[in-house]
């Protein structure tokens, strides 16, 4: 879905999507086509599904956005370092 659509039909709500169609430029991630994955009421639920579903799948580009914004871009930032895993 694009997003124009998920925000038409999603009104007032935080989405969890993965990207299926991406690409980047200049620094920021351009997305082209998403699938919703879950719909929330609040941030913090977003969130912890957001973390619960990278855990299960860590190679998906998974998202959290709120459908009141009219254009969904992500700045990349590349992390080089060590993490830690809790």
């Amino acid at each position: 879905m694009k997003w124009e659509e998920i925000a038409e039909t999603l009104p007032g709500r935080f989405v969890l999507v993965e990207a299926i169609k991406a690409s980047s430029n200049n620094g920021v991630r351009c997305l082209k086509d998403m699938a919703v994955i879950k719909e929330y009421d609040n941030p913090q639920q977003a969130w912890d599904g957001y973390k619960h579903f990278h855990k299960l799948y860590p190679t998906r580009e998974l998202y959290v956005f709120h459908t009141s914004q009219t254009d969904v871009e992500v700045v990349e930032e590349f992390f080089s370092g060590v993490r830690q895993r809790s």
